[in-house]
């Protein structure tokens, strides 16, 4: 691929918007002018997921045009909370816990960009903290007074809490402030994010217009959405870890709606897709390419093997983790919360309601059933989820 397919590649495949206009940008591009960029990564899970590796990948491209790329780990702003798309708002965290959950993320995105630089600039990681920390309060004053609480007021989130009367914190407020803050100390070009995240990347703009006279360019990544036009994320629950084990991942990405099948394409590989054929194999091939991605082909091979052993011929996986405990006979519920197959006795009911439990491939249909363990049994719930007692 030739210089100008790489610029045109990075400026159209999974791209939504660019600010000011993707002809901008090009021009820059193609002037062979090095750009500094970033994408910043707050620490609400101890994993990044799968709408995590769309910014990523833009990212590499970039890194492979030869620019200066960041990677920003936001464990200030993580303490604040991004409002965005949020009915309420979010649980504060300290900075140990911010911490704690970005403790793998390097590790996780280094599957996508290249931390070391091989043959080309290598990826630089910073926190914001680095900067935020140091703001005073007539710092953070005067920041401020770059924006007007009718800007944020318009956001359709916080209309829609105002409209349901629930309460509005002054500190989510100051959330796009501090994003914005970020683009001024790096001194950036530009600024990649889902497009979920147009609003704070383009207070990022304002402000470096404002305090530095300069233009930043802002690209926005499509997202990755369900059936229902959700996107995947924690809050969703439909999110797909990239710290997940390959068996587990490839899993997951067969449980999508057909209607994935080609933004995953385009979002999260680098293969040229149009038309789909035949659903189910074209899901498998997507998700043969994303685990190899993040794990290795090979294992990416035997996830499908064992993807087939169970679904397709209805048999167990190779493997199965065992329980071990020195119980004889459970209460059918409290033994699916014992091996953690149902977070909560209240799902465990639901679950067996359903018709979504096995033990020893019996449907079990009584919620108050005992289950004799001794001898050892499988559990199974749903089609992907086995366990094995061990007394």
């Amino acid at each position: 691929m030739d210089k100008e397919q790489q610029i045109d590649k990075v400026l159209s495949r999974g791209v939504e918007n660019i600010y000011p206009s993707k002809e901008e940008l090009e021009k820059v591009l193609k002037s062979d002018k090095k750009i500094k960029l970033y994408c910043g990564y707050d620490a609400t899970a101890p994993s990044l997921h799968i709408g995590h590796a769309i910014t990523l990948r833009k990212l590499r491209q970039f890194q492979d045009l030869g620019h200066e790329v960041i990677f920003l780990l936001g464990d200030f702003t993580s303490m604040i909370g991004d409002p965005t798309d949020k009915t309420a708002a979010r649980k504060k965290m300290t900075r140990e816990e911010v911490l704690k959950n970005m403790a793998g993320y390097k590790e996780q995105a280094s599957k996508i960009i290249d931390f070391e630089g091989k043959g080309k600039a290598p990826v630089k990681v910073l926190y914001n903290s680095e900067w935020n920390d140091k703001l005073s309060f007539i710092d953070l004053i005067n920041i401020a007074s770059n924006f007007t609480a009718q800007q944020t007021l318009a956001r359709d989130m916080f209309k829609k809490r105002l409209e349901e009367g629930k309460d509005l914190y002054l500190h989510e407020f100051l959330y796009p402030l501090t994003q914005a803050y970020d683009s001024v100390a790096m001194d950036v070009d530009l600024e990649v994010g889902g497009n979920d995240q147009m609003f704070n990347m383009l207070a990022g703009r304002t402000l470096m217009k404002k305090m530095k006279d300069k233009d930043k360019f802002v690209l926005t990544t499509k997202l990755l959405v369900d059936s229902s036009g959700k996107k995947m994320g924690k809050t969703e629950g439909n999110v797909v870890n990239l710290d997940e084990e390959p068996g587990e991942m490839f899993g997951q990405i067969m449980s999508w709606s057909d209607g994935l099948i080609l933004p995953g394409f385009e979002l999260l590989t680098d293969i040229e897709i149009k038309k789909i054929d035949n659903p189910r194999d074209a899901k498998a091939k997507l998700a043969r390419e994303i685990v190899s991605i993040h794990h290795s082909q090979e294992e990416a091979e035997q996830a499908e093997k064992e993807f087939e052993k169970v679904f397709k011929d209805k048999d167990k996986p190779t493997e199965i983790p065992e329980f071990k405990t020195d119980k004889k006979r459970y209460q059918i519920l409290d033994l699916l919360v014992e091996t953690k197959m149902a977070p909560s006795k209240g799902e465990a009911k639901r679950l067996v309601e359903q018709g979504g439990v096995k033990i020893d491939d019996k449907k079990i249909t009584d919620w108050q059933e005992i289950i004799d363990v001794r001898g050892s049994v499988i559990i199974q719930v749903g089609k992907r989820n086995f366990i094995k007692t061990k007394v």
